[in-house]
């Protein structure tokens, strides 16, 4: 299912795609991914398709960390993902084959462009050009570095591999690019400490930038920085006005959700969010918090298709945003107790050993 313009289906319309595409990878891989095939031969008796987006299987992401899930022979590995682990879990590993891979980076390529236009532009990324050393397993900061570097020409790094500022090597691409609309990218926690708190107000101004960042808003939430004062600060640092963040995670490359001018993430056609009550699991109303489940049409090489997040957001519309944006937009609140979701990811853990 592709869309030139990736907001402009209504909700109900884009719903009857989706759970066509959604209902064919549930069954491909319960055929193709045998503890998939378990679980849904345990908790949905073999049961592939469904009448509604909001009934489909879904997995806590969390069972990524504890199995090797995947719906392809060992030599259609094309490329492995991995997810920033901690010292208490593994990592998460995502195998694509070649036809995933190309399927996300055209995802993202429609998603991007809707926002930046047809045209590569000149690209300051935020970071040091070692996360994407190895081309084979990416971590989840080296997949969306990746992913970006697409819509970029004369790429720049503004960091050095001990993540120092290089000013002067930023000095002299600016001095090229400042006058022109030009792109800036990285993590928002690496943009916030290691980039605007080593600037001084206005030290370069630059009004024609365009920023995009994602990911590191838990440590950034800890010293009680908003999206609000992360905005307030880039503008009063640098003098961008167009700073977007975007929601996404390594388990669905390619199914980001940006943020729009409004300050609100939006689902493209090709994916979705259900926001899910915490003890029963049915789906919230607008503006009532809850778990978030994100859907995509991309992940064909492993069961990425439906997952329960470790996050919690609420759903804020459906084709009502001032953006002008069709179908759902929502935002994210924070984290889910860690013992919540390590009690869901862990009853799927036992179920699905053979």
């Amino acid at each position: 299912m592709t869309v030139s313009n990736p907001y402009s289906l209504p909700q109900k319309e884009k719903e009857q795609l989706l759970l066509k595409e959604l209902n064919r990878l549930t069954e491909h891989h319960a055929q193709h991914c045998s503890e998939y095939q378990r679980i849904i031969h345990l908790l949905y008796k073999d049961q592939t398709h469904f009448d509604s987006v909001e009934s489909l299987p879904f997995l806590p992401v969390n069972l990524f960390k504890m199995q090797d899930l995947k719906s392809i022979p060992k030599e259609e590995i094309f490329k492995i993902l991995v997810s920033s682990g901690t010292t208490s879990s593994h990592p998460s590993k995502i195998f694509l084959d070649r036809e995933t891979a190309q399927k996300q980076t055209q995802a993202l390529s429609e998603i991007m462009t809707s926002f930046l236009g047809e045209e590569r532009l000149p690209m300051l990324v935020i970071d040091h050009p070692n996360v994407i050393k190895d081309r084979h397993h990416y971590s989840a900061r080296g997949a969306a570095l990746i992913g970006m570097l697409y819509f970029g020409r004369e790429i720049c790094y503004a960091l050095n591999e001990q993540m120092e500022l290089q000013q002067d090597v930023i000095t002299q691409w600016l001095s090229k690019h400042q006058q022109e609309p030009f792109l800036l990218f990285g993590l928002t926690f690496v943009i916030w400490e290691y980039f605007l708190k080593q600037l001084k107000p206005h030290q370069w101004n630059l009004p024609q930038g365009t920023l995009i960042h994602t990911g590191g808003w838990k440590k950034l939430t800890e010293i009680q920085i908003s999206n609000d004062l992360y905005k307030k600060k880039v503008l009063e640092t640098t003098g961008i006005k167009k700073c977007h963040n975007f929601y996404g995670m390594v388990e669905q490359v390619g199914s980001i959700f940006m943020e729009c001018e409004q300050g609100h993430l939006h689902c493209p056609t090709f994916a979705d969010v259900v926001i899910r009550h915490p003890t029963h699991w049915d789906p919230c109303k607008i503006n009532e918090q809850g778990v978030v489940q994100v859907l995509s049409i991309l992940p064909k090489s492993y069961p990425g298709h439906s997952l329960l997040t470790e996050d919690l957001g609420k759903l804020l519309g459906i084709d009502d945003c001032d953006c002008g944006r069709k179908g759902k937009y929502f935002q994210i609140e924070g984290r889910v107790p860690k013992a919540e979701i390590r009690g869901c990811s862990d009853t799927f853990e036992r179920r699905i050993q053979p």
